[in-house]
């Protein structure tokens, strides 16, 4: 399984976000990544990453699409693949009705139809072809003329059945937060793998996003986590993969404890199918170190 490593972009220095991908490199991480939740733009910063730590994948994880046409974000993606030379990896969503609307003031209706039709004005932009798409939410006529530039490889972020669809369908793939084994398993890969193959696809990529601790104090950890992200338990598709997997809240989706319980717990995933894994440290700095170092290993 291949593993990469997901910056925490919240509360820190680009200064900070920088030295965080140069030890990710040093260590001999070859995939990095930046989500987009309303700190840095994930592709602005992952073109200065790309800069100062050349040579690795660069991943979004991930940008939400209703702020951004597809053919704008086409041209960031396939301008930031041509700037750095490295692959790209663009990750995108729907993000949630409660920011779709509540922060940027756009119709949540029908998600799915959008998702759908983003994705299908996006492909030919990305592979320097001219959209000429005309759906019932989207109008993408044009292109980015960006001379060798390499189209990036798209995954969805994705956890409900309609969404898993769609992804294996017309993307690469998807990237799932909060689930565990139970859930990829009997849920995400099959419909997944499923829907790419009823579309003639390849077999997609499942990417496994997973907060990690390395820690001889999973308990305190697990307070922290309750504290920062337990809202996203009220979350409808973050609730619904949850159940899935019998867990009560956020803390018991997150991998916290020593070397022993993280592996075993990242080669149920493994087995359940994921072929990749993010990794995104968490904890005290000695923690967050302890974890890049065991994952940089594998």
């Amino acid at each position: 399984m291949r593993t990469g490593i997901l910056l925490d972009e919240l509360d820190v220095s680009f200064a900070d976000l920088i030295a965080q991908a140069r030890t990710a490199a040093d260590l001999g991480y070859r995939s990095i990544w930046l989500a987009q939740r309303g700190s840095w733009d994930a592709l602005t910063a992952l073109a200065a990453i790309g800069a100062a730590v050349p040579g690795v994948e660069l991943g979004t994880s991930v940008v939400p699409t209703y702020p951004r046409h597809p053919i704008t974000l086409a041209a960031q993606a396939r301008t930031l693949q041509a700037a750095t030379g490295s692959p790209v990896n663009l990750g995108v969503g729907v993000s949630h009705r409660h920011v779709v609307e509540g922060e940027f003031g756009y119709s949540f209706d029908r998600p799915i139809r959008h998702l759908r039709e983003y994705l299908q004005a996006l492909d030919p932009v990305l592979r320097g072809e001219k959209a000429d798409f005309h759906g019932e939410t989207i109008t993408a006529v044009g292109g980015a003329e960006i001379p060798n530039a390499e189209p990036p490889s798209v995954v969805v972020g994705a956890v409900s059945p309609a969404s898993l669809r769609v992804s294996g369908a017309h993307a690469d793939g998807a990237t799932t937060v909060w689930a565990g084994p139970r859930s990829l398993a009997e849920f995400v890969v099959p419909t997944l793998t499923g829907a790419a193959a009823g579309a003639g696809r390849p077999a997609p990529r499942v990417i496994s996003a997973q907060l990690i601790c390395v820690t001889n104090d999973p308990g305190a950890r697990l307070d922290w986590i309750q504290d920062r992200y337990g809202a996203a338990t009220g979350v409808p598709a973050y609730r619904a993969i949850l159940d899935r997997d019998g867990y009560a809240g956020i803390p018991d989706a997150v991998l916290a404890g020593d070397e022993e319980h993280v592996l075993a717990r990242v080669r149920e995933l493994e087995d359940a199918g994921a072929t990749e894994l993010l990794v995104m440290p968490f904890g005290e700095p000695s923690e967050q170190d302890r974890t890049r170092e065991l994952f940089a290993r594998l």
